[in-house]
């Protein structure tokens, strides 16, 4: 897939691609063509790191209602040759998403590009998902005669429809045709037996019920494993032999665990240690330092992944001496995974050593990366007051609107001005989650433009229900007496 370029954050384009409220308040602001075509960049170029766990489409059909913008850019994208030879979902679901809103808006133009997009396109199932919260009846069953032209008679083509029946995120249209179609009702009542053939026939290799059968076994990926290969496999499996160790040691096998932990392969390692850290065994930490300074990166992942597992006390404790400048630790990779603990388990006190590696974080790895949102929740939960400027950077030039909102969290804890500021700007957000947080933090005095908007989100059909209850919460408490 195409990986967009993402703009400056000062740029309307930047703004936009991030979902920032701003990007909103300064498109409405801007010449129009120069709006619509920074909006159907982001619309045809999806610009989130993640699109699976990040929102934009609400955000980008708003724009499009407030702007009056044709779907032109849309079609364009949807018909091209690419949407035949790059066949991922992030191409153009996002698009499909933002057809959906405006559908529900009562865009008729993008309720006929969606009907369009289902008898023609490759990603047409998406579309008939949209299509099934916002069409009627009538114009669901014509299309049915579409979709079932995808699907060859015969077994083959049987066994594809039963999958695309069982994998419909809206039933509703399924449903409909069932009492229409035959091979529909057919593949409906079939679907649910094929999950459960599949069930029984899952193959895979399971350890022997002894603590040494379970640490060979964590490091005997079956052959043919899907990813077997791969860090993340290693790391369920490991996981996996973990919740085995738990019900098959006894307390004779304590010292064959501890020698695992110590000297084993990698696999039977991190299994171990996961085990021990569990059990908050006394001797982990110990484990855990050496096994960071081992010279295997998966004996080193696996040690500083468990190290986040632990707690109480003494594992804080732990945390501090790793994590403790004066000794150079904090340079380390197990005195950043100690200030990760510390951020998500620490004591007021250990703010500064969060505030510190927050701001370390920023100055070498710029407002991206795993572990940088523990940091910035971390910030948060200990009011450390002195990361204001480091989590209004992060605010402002992340590109993810998830961890954007993180740091909108920490600075309503944290920002004496959040509430005049910044909140004022999230209510325009494109995360709900943020658009909430605003909501029950905003000054409701001193800017107009703030009872505006809570009282078109308030009016808003399309908003969240948690966004609707924080807004009218804010606008009744105004209106008593």
């Amino acid at each position: 897939m195409f990986e967009p370029v993402i703009a400056p954050s000062a740029s309307l384009v930047g703004l936009l691609q991030r979902g920032r409220g701003d990007g909103q308040l300064h498109a409405l602001a801007a010449d129009r063509s120069e709006a619509v075509e920074a909006l159907e960049t982001c619309v045809t170029r999806d610009p989130r790191p993640d699109w699976q766990v990040e929102n934009r489409s609400l955000y980008y059909a708003r724009l499009y209602m407030e702007l009056e913008a044709p779907l032109t850019g849309m079609e364009r994208h949807l018909h091209s040759l690419d949407d035949a030879l790059d066949q991922d979902e992030s191409r153009t679901g996002l698009a499909l998403s933002v057809l959906g809103h405006l559908a529900a808006y009562g865009r008729r133009d993008a309720r006929d590009l969606l009907r369009d997009y289902v008898a023609t396109g490759w990603n047409w199932a998406w579309a008939l998902d949209e299509l099934a919260l916002r069409d009627d009846d009538r114009a669901l069953l014509e299309l049915a005669p579409a979709v079932l032209r995808r699907f060859p008679e015969g077994p083959a083509g049987d066994a594809e429809l039963r999958a695309a029946v069982r994998g419909a995120y809206e039933p509703r249209p399924w449903r409909l045709w069932a009492a229409h179609h035959p091979r529909v009702a057919t593949a409906g009542e079939q679907s649910p037996f094929d999950l459960w053939q599949r069930q029984l026939n899952r193959g895979g290799v399971t350890p022997g019920w002894s603590t040494a059968d379970v640490l060979a076994w964590a490091d005997r990926p079956e052959t043919g494993e899907a990813g077997s290969g791969e860090p993340e496999a290693a790391a369920r499996r490991a996981a996996a032999a973990a919740r085995c160790l738990a019900a098959v040691v006894r307390t004779e096998d304590r010292d064959a665990v501890l020698d695992a932990a110590r000297h084993g392969l990698p696999g039977a390692r991190a299994a171990a240690l996961r085990y021990l850290v569990d059990r908050q065994d006394e001797a982990v930490a110990g484990l855990i330092e050496v096994a960071a300074a081992d010279i295997d990166e998966r004996v080193v992942s696996a040690a500083l992944s468990v190290l986040g597992r632990m707690r109480g006390p003494e594992a804080l404790a732990h945390a501090r001496r790793w994590a403790d400048p004066s000794t150079g630790g904090a340079d380390s990779a197990l005195g950043e995974a100690a200030v990760q603990l510390l951020a998500d388990a620490g004591e007021a006190a250990d703010g500064p050593l969060v505030v510190d590696a927050l701001r370390r974080w920023i100055s070498v790895r710029g407002v991206e990366g795993a572990g940088l949102a523990t940091l910035v929740d971390g910030a948060g939960r200990l009011a450390a007051a002195a990361a204001v400027p480091a989590l209004r950077h992060v605010y402002g030039e992340t590109v993810s609107s998830e961890l954007r909102g993180r740091a909108a969290r920490a600075l309503a804890g944290t920002d004496p001005y959040f509430a005049q500021g910044l909140a004022v700007e999230c209510l325009w957000d494109c995360e709900e989650s943020t658009r909430e947080l605003a909501a029950r933090h905003v000054t409701t005095t001193g800017d107009v433009r703030v009872l505006e908007r809570l009282r078109r989100l308030a009016a808003d059909p399309a908003e969240e229900a948690e966004v609707h209850a924080a807004v009218r919460g804010r606008l009744t408490s105004r209106e008593r007496p």
